[in-house]
């Protein structure tokens, strides 16, 4: 085996991007404080060709250096917007009838691998501060609350983290064949 090149891995530009059927989720962050946190979703947000991304509250937003760091130009091909309260967004989002998940520990959570979904539904996951998690407001407003398992001594991953692994199940279940 060999590594492959950049240019051989067929890569869409911003263009492509931009044009491509995006995957019917969007990325909702609730006052994330981590410059990096938010890049490393919006380069996540890219690799599933999400719809859009929500920047809440003291989410930062581009341009930043410390987004682009880990974004490496992924704040140019996702759609993203400012939002200073997400609980607008929310009813926003469920007004529009997106189905709208936390993702957090909380009394009936659905294990992520036990959620459904369908391709003719559209949805919207919500990704807490890495202290605090999603605000209960939101989570209380959601339409349900997705919990990643996790097995051993630490009680959450990191919002990056839980962006690419609850991204990739999205993904993953709606592009099944």
């Amino acid at each position: 085996m060999r590594k492959l090149a950049n240019s051989e891995l067929e890569r869409l530009d911003i263009e492509g991007f931009k044009k491509a059927k995006k995957t019917p989720v969007t990325v909702v962050l609730d006052n994330i404080r981590s410059l990096n946190n938010i890049g490393s979703v919006f380069r996540t947000a890219d690799a599933f060709l999400i719809s859009k991304i929500y920047l809440c509250g003291i989410t930062a937003k581009p341009p930043h250096k410390d987004i682009q760091k880990t974004a490496l130009g992924a704040t140019d091909s996702v759609t993203w917007e400012y939002r200073e309260n997400t609980m607008d967004v929310v009813k926003e989002l469920q007004i529009g009838g997106v189905k709208v998940f936390s993702v957090e520990q909380a009394k009936n959570a659905i294990m992520l691998h036990d959620v459904q979904v369908a391709s003719h539904d559209t949805y919207a996951v919500v990704f807490g501060n890495e202290v605090k998690g999603v605000s209960q407001e939101v989570v209380s407003a959601s339409d349900g609350v997705i919990e990643i398992p996790q097995f051993g001594t630490k009680h959450s991953l990191n919002i990056s983290v839980s962006a690419g692994v609850v991204l990739w199940d999205f993904w993953s279940k709606l592009h099944r064949k």
